[in-house]
């Protein structure tokens, strides 16, 4: 699965990466994850880096649903990073969704990693956490894969 996460305690920030091509059943398991991971706090801030992701392979009433989902508090800031034309375009897109739902959270779109980082008040990811939210092959994921299964 082209998506993963990460969560950094400390932060209060979780990581959300992709690769490739994105589709919208990844992105609701990637959701789905989340919601059951005992680590995650709906308090937290996210971080969504997609800026290795080729294609987002969602529809607009996919993109509603997706942004519809309430995953996080409505204190939370969320940044969206897509440094193609296309995805930063859908990312904006589902932002623009999630803006209009009730009690959402702070959400911004950006095409370079260290514009969100500085928007989310980090200056840098510390070198694990970032090699970690790299990484698509970990435990974690795999652990994740098979709670799904």
């Amino acid at each position: 699965m082209p998506v993963r996460y990460v969560i950094d305690k400390e932060r209060r920030l979780v990581i959300s990466s992709g690769w490739d091509r994105v589709t919208f059943a990844e992105i609701k398991v990637h959701q789905d994850q989340l919601l059951s991971d005992p680590d995650f706090s709906p308090e937290f801030n996210q971080l969504v880096d997609g800026t290795a992701v080729t294609a987002l392979d969602i529809s607009i009433d996919e993109a509603k649903e997706i942004a519809r989902r309430k995953l996080f508090s409505s204190t939370s800031k969320r940044a969206f990073v897509g440094s193609s034309p296309a995805i930063y375009g859908m990312l904006r897109l589902t932002g623009t969704y999630h803006e209009m739902s009730k009690e959402s959270s702070k959400v911004s779109v950006f095409y370079d990693l260290s514009s969100a980082l500085k928007w989310l008040g980090l200056e840098a990811l510390p070198e694990p956490i970032k090699a970690e939210a790299k990484k698509p092959n970990t435990a974690k994921a795999e652990k994740n894969d098979e709670q799904i299964a």
